[in-house]
């Protein structure tokens, strides 16, 4: 038994009911006005778009610094797009397309052309260097990618994209492309001559999706979602947070991740509304564009909430439009949100998912409570057990946090073994597993403890210390390293390195001259802010590295918040 859970369950509830499995229709706050189940489309997720388009043709799709496109326009892109990758790179259903860049209006449509042919998306945040695509391309055996220009150097660096039969560069008005017989433009693409896709085939249980969520091991583990399980989500997300035709979403969360691409892509443009894009996060940008567009739905990360609120020009701006203010990540500071409340007259209500699941959780606008992941979503199943034995715990308990329902994945690609790892049969159904330690109320509300794997968290962004652990590696001066959390009053968490240096580096080599090689050598989110020179590190009886004595002695010291570079 995990020594944090012990700890927590020392004191039992005598009077807890024996079965505690906490389904929507026994939640005592449930919103009168939604039913508990929802029908799911069984088709392809491309389709959502197309009836969006013919319902809404002349409606805003998307709006960015460079104007507006419309559904009907956005449905055509899609369409040639899609003509293009299935006869001009003899892209075929199943296989697999990277999509390597930042949000924009490209992005969405290479997003839906890719699933309009029955390929498959792989999502790679662009923030990954040359080193760090090498899994994806050869884990995932993909035959062409999407990019920006800023970040098609690091992919053709890669010995890996050799493999690729081509490359469609979507740039920046004003940014050059690199030159190579991989690469086409993507202005270039929709500009040519349009050859229309085979027809749309609607299976819903055909892959549409890898989403990397690195694990345990140095490797990133791919979720595998098919067109049921994303259409599910989205459907689930779309009439939980009321995204109806005139909805629209300010995008500051990248699509790479399951929120954006779920919140803030597929569920809005599936209600019709419309999406405003932000290519990278400015608070007063943010404040002007929800005064401009009427921003009715805003999906945020605490740090942008923190950040937001201390905007000296936030009186300047009318934010009277937003209907809704939520999201998840990390926790939400109870401060922050009594601001948020003064400011806005509106709660920022959390929620809860992970890459294998999508949305699982939230709190209802009415019945919200205050640093808790909510209640359980239309047809999702979410139960508290005992992380040794599978058992259910009663309320109060605390637990590893398990949940079923038709958005959670089929699996991890190419990884039986970490798939069996993350099931457990629980009343003959297939539960998938958090690592995350959790409890519940009497009334059917989910907060979360503690985790149970190893994990950082980092303004939202989950950093894996084993893949920053296996880079760090790489570094001459290194002989081992041990990352771990360390609060941080802005970030939540940000990454730090226990590193034992090489006998020939010390007194050489300084802890900023390796953070300086990790910026290089690693994503913006992922390379250690914090680096701690020792001579040696606990291990355990077989020779283990005890991070978590590590962990416990970092969360336990009074520090000051880590470094401000890469907020």
């Amino acid at each position: 038994m995990t020594g944090i859970y012990h700890w927590f369950n020392q004191k039992r509830n005598p009077l807890a009911a024996a079965h505690c499995n906490m389904k929507p229709s026994e939640v005592r706050t449930w919103p009168l006005h939604l039913p508990h189940e929802l029908d799911i489309p069984r088709t392809n997720v491309c389709y959502l778009l197309t009836v969006s388009a013919t319902r809404f043709p002349d409606r805003a799709a998307v709006c960015d610094d460079t104007g507006s496109v419309s559904y009907a326009e956005l449905a055509a892109q899609v369409d040639h797009l899609a003509g293009y990758l299935e006869h001009d790179l003899r892209v075929r259903q199943g296989e697999r397309v990277l999509l390597y860049a930042q949000n924009s209006r490209g992005w969405i449509a290479a997003y839906y052309a890719i699933l309009r042919v029955g390929a498959v998306v792989v999502p790679v945040n662009p923030m990954n260097r040359r080193d760090e695509l090498g899994h994806y391309l050869k884990d995932t055996d993909a035959v062409a990618a999407f990019c920006g220009a800023d970040n098609s150097g690091e992919l053709l660096a890669n010995s890996a994209c050799g493999r690729l039969r081509g490359i469609v560069v979507m740039a920046e008005p004003g940014e050059s492309i690199t030159a190579s017989e991989q690469i086409t433009s993507l202005e270039a693409v929709l500009a040519g001559e349009r050859k229309n896709p085979s027809p749309l085939e609607h299976d819903p249980d055909r892959l549409a999706l890898i989403l990397y969520s690195s694990g345990t091991t140095a490797a990133p583990k791919g979720c595998m979602h098919t067109h049921h399980t994303l259409s599910a989500s989205t459907v689930i997300v779309a009439h939980w947070m009321a995204m109806v035709p005139h909805s629209v979403q300010l995008v500051a969360l990248p699509f790479f991740h399951i929120t954006g691409m779920q919140n803030l892509l597929n569920a809005p443009l599936y209600g019709g509304g419309t999406l405003v894009l932000m290519k990278r996060w400015n608070r007063d940008q943010a404040a002007a564009l929800i005064a401009r567009h009427r921003v009715s739905h805003w999906t945020a990360m605490p740090t942008m909430i923190i950040d937001f609120l201390s905007s000296p020009k936030l009186k300047e701006y009318d934010l009277r439009s937003v209907r809704r203010i939520g999201g998840g990540g990390a926790g939400m500071p109870e401060a922050v949100g009594d601001r948020l409340k003064v400011e806005t007259g509106l709660d920022f209500l959390e929620g809860y998912g992970l890459s294998e699941t999508a949305h699982v959780t939230g709190n209802p606008p009415v019945g919200f409570k205050r640093q808790c992941l909510g209640i359980p979503l239309f047809n999702t199943d979410i139960r508290i057990v005992d992380p040794d034995t599978g058992n259910e715990l009663p309320p109060g308990e605390v637990g590893e946090i398990v949940m079923t329902g038709p958005q959670v994945f089929i699996g991890y690609w190419h990884n039986e073994e970490a798939t069996r790892a993350a099931e457990l049969q629980i009343d003959g159904r297939r539960f998938v597993r958090s690592g995350d330690l959790g409890r519940r109320d009497e009334d059917g509300y989910f907060f979360l403890v503690d985790r149970l794997k190893r994990m950082v968290n980092a303004s939202g962004y989950k950093v894996w210390p084993a893949e920053v652990e296996a880079l760090l590696h790489k570094h001459p001066a290194v002989a081992e390293a041990c990352v771990i959390a360390a609060p941080d009053s802005y970030r939540g968490e940000t990454v730090k390195a226990v590193v034992v240096l090489r006998e020939a580096a010390r007194g050489r080599v300084t802890e900023e001259d390796l953070i300086n090689w990790a910026r290089q050598e690693m994503a913006a989110y992922k390379y250690p802010r914090l680096v701690e020179f020792v001579d040696a590190l606990p291990k355990s009886a077989t020779g283990k590295i005890a991070w978590r004595e590590l962990q416990e002695r970092e969360r336990t010291r009074p520090r000051e918040s880590a470094a401000d570079e890469g907020r």
